[in-house]
C-alpha cells in the first residue's frame, strides 16, 4: 500500500504572483487585439477605487473576472493560450520570496505541492509547473467544436478551494495531518480551515481578522523585509 503524502496548499495570485494571472492575461488579451480596449471600461473605476485604498481588492478582481467572461465568448483557445505564453513567459520570475522559498522548502522534504486558484487553468499549467508544484486546479472554461470559449465555466464546484483539496486528498492518496495552506484574501478562509497548519500572507484586512481571532500565523512581506505578526 502506498504510503500518504502530506500536502501544501497555495493561492497564486497575490500569494506566490505578485499580482494576478488573470488581471495579466486579459491585458495581454487586449494588446493582442483578442480583446476591444474598452474591455478595460469594466474595471477601470474598481481599479482605481483600489488604487486609491477607496475600495476593496475583491471588488477589483470581480470586476476583472466579468470582463473576462464576457469578451472571451467567441474567442478561439489558441488565442488564450497564446496569451498565457506571453505572460509566462515574462512575468513568471515575478513572485514573493517568502512563499518561493517556502515551497522549496516543502518540495525537499517530500510535501506534494498542490497550487488553487480563480484564474483560468490554462495560465496555471504553465505557471505552476515551473515552481515544482504537483497538480494544479483552476478555472475550466468550456469551449465549442470549433475551440471557441462559450463563455462557461465547467464545473462549478472548482470555485469551492475547500472541496477541490479534500478531491486531490481522495485521489492523490494525501493526508491533512500537518498539512500546510497559504492564503492572502477572505476567499482563502474555506481552505485555510481545514489544513492543519494555515498560514496568511500579505493577508487584506478581511482575512486578517480573521487569523487574529483564530490565532492563525501571519507574515508580511514588505520591499525586502519578510516578518510575522
Amino acid at each position: 500500500m502506498t504510503a500518504k503524502r502530506r500536502v501544501a496548499v497555495f493561492d497564486v495570485d497575490g500569494t506566490i504572483f505578485r499580482s494576478s494571472l488573470l488581471v495579466q492575461v486579459v491585458d495581454q488579451l487586449i494588446r493582442d487585439g483578442v480583446f476591444p480596449e474598452d474591455a478595460q471600461a469594466t474595471y477601470a473605476r474598481q481599479l482605481e477605487r483600489w488604487q486609491n485604498r477607496e475600495g476593496d481588492y475583491e471588488t477589483y478582481i470581480d470586476a476583472v473576472v466579468k470582463a473576462f467572461t464576457q469578451h472571451i465568448v467567441g474567442a478561439h483557445y489558441s488565442a488564450l493560450a497564446d496569451a498565457s505564453k506571453r505572460v509566462v513567459a515574462a512575468q513568471w520570475k515575478r513572485t514573493y520570496v517568502y512563499p518561493r522559498t517556502l515551497i522549496k522548502q516543502l518540495k525537499d522534504r517530500g510535501y506534494y505541492l498542490l497550487a488553487i486558484s480563480h484564474s483560468p487553468k490554462t495560465i496555471l499549467d504553465m505557471f505552476c509547473p515551473r515552481l515544482g508544484f504537483d497538480k494544479v486546479y483552476g478555472l475550466l472554461y468550456e469551449i465549442d467544436g470549433d475551440e471557441k470559449f462559450t463563455g462557461k465555466i465547467i464545473e462549478e464546484q472548482a470555485l469551492d478551494k475547500a472541496y477541490l483539496i479534500r478531491r486531490a486528498v481522495d485521489k492523490e492518496s494525501l493526508m491533512l495531518t500537518n498539512s500546510i495552506g497559504v492564503g492572502d484574501t477572505e476567499s482563502d478562509i474555506k481552505f485555510l480551515e481545514i489544513v492543519a497548519k494555515p498560514i496568511c500572507f500579505n493577508p487584506n484586512a478581511a482575512l486578517y481578522a480573521h487569523a487574529k481571532k483564530e490565532k492563525w500565523k501571519v507574515v508580511v512581506e514588505r520591499k525586502d523585509v519578510i516578518y510575522q505578526l
